[in-house]
Formats: C-alpha cells, structure tokens, sequence
C-alpha cells in the first residue's frame, strides 16, 4: 500500500489577529508552520512573532518554491475590503497552493465541499450538502445549515446564522451575530451587518443596516 504524500509545510500571509487566529488553529489541527510573512514585522525588523520565525513582507513568500511549501491566507475580511483576495489571487496564480483550514473543533458534515483556502474557525457547524467557496472565512461559532452555497471571498462573522438553502454571493459579508433565513440570497459583494434579520433577498452590492430586512442602503464604492 503506498503511503500518502506528505502535507508540505506552511507559511501564514499576515501578522494581526486574524493571523494568530489561523495559527492557534494550525497548532490545534497539527499543522507544520515554518514562518510569518507580514509587511509591518519586516519593516519594523522584528525577527519572531508568536515563535515563528519572520520570513519577510509578503514578497518574501514569492521567493519559495510552489511545490515545497503551501500557504494560509492570515488577511483578515473586513466589509468591503480586498487586500485578503488580491493577495490569494497573486500568489495563486504563482502556482502556491492554500489549503483548506478546519479548526478541530468545528464541524464539517460529511460531503460538504471545502473549496481552496476556505478556512472554518472553532465552533463553527457546517450541514449537510453545503458547499464553501475559494478563500472564504466561515468564522467563530458561525452556523450553515444544510444546502447552502457560500461564493468565493465571503466572510461569515463570528456568530453569524445562515438557515438552509442560503445563498452568498462572491465578496459578500455576513456581520456577527446575522440571521438569514430560510432561502435567502446575498447578492455579489453584499452586505449583511450585524445583528441584522435577513428574511428576503439582498442584491449586488446593497447593504443591510438595520435589525430587519427593510432596512438596506446601496452601497457608494
């Protein structure tokens, strides 16, 4: 029986909380992480951070070889924001890979579709037949009931509750704490803040302010 190929060694993207979240969960799922590549610990020339070695700013990961080592997206998701997809997108097009990150504590039914770089935090349940799209963050706590689809580069908060059959659009942000009910579409880069009741769908681009779903805003970017 051949031995299945050893997990290459990792490298974490990023040096703020998010960061030491990913790395807390690397550590607690018995992943290797050989260095931090963060622009602010390079340029303040700090040489360890959390113990791991500082490899460099972001371009110091470049300099590795695809095959040799994988890295972990620590770029925190912020509403609106795209350092976190422009930076997975450059380095996946050199060819490095970002495995999908599942806290041990989570749960993950099986048969649910992980994409590339997804990353599933402590406490957070997944049903059965959903799917979650490339780089996207299902966060603390956070609940997908069964048959939901997440796109890619979408961000559910820590306490985030989505019903089944749910639907999220690429970039869309969920707040901590939000509730989509049953059937309910986030349109592409959509926001849902938090606390806020989604009980119908949200377009491309709008925002959902308030406590109900009444209240949505068309976003200005």
């Amino acid at each position: 029986m051949t031995a299945a190929p050893k997990a290459p060694p990792l490298i974490l993207l990023g040096a703020g909380g998010h960061a030491a979240v990913l790395l807390a969960l690397a550590a607690a799922a018995g992943h290797r992480i050989v260095g931090v590549c963060d622009p602010r610990l390079a340029a303040d020339r700090v040489q360890r951070w959390h113990g791991l070695p500082v490899l460099g700013d972001d371009a110091a990961a470049e300099l590795e070889s695809p095959g040799a080592v994988a890295l972990i997206n620590g770029i925190g998701q912020l509403p609106g924001g795209t350092a976190r997809k422009q930076l997975f997108a450059r380095l996946r097009a050199r060819g490095f890979d970002f495995p999908a990150m599942v806290h041990p504590a989570a749960w993950v039914a099986p048969g649910v579709k992980l994409d590339e770089g997804a990353q599933i935090m402590a406490g957070a349940v997944i049903q059965p037949g959903s799917q979650i799209g490339v780089n996207s963050i299902v966060n603390t706590r956070a609940g997908i009931d069964h048959d939901c689809s997440i796109g890619a580069n979408v961000h559910i908060a820590p306490g985030a509750t989505l019903c089944g059959g749910v639907t999220i659009g690429d970039g869309a942000f969920i707040g901590a704490g939000a509730i989509l009910t049953h059937g309910a579409t986030v349109g592409r880069d959509a926001i849902v803040h938090a606390g806020a009741v989604l009980a119908r769908d949200l377009p491309c681009g709008q925002i959902l302010c308030g406590p109900a779903s009444r209240t949505t805003t068309q976003r200005t970017t």
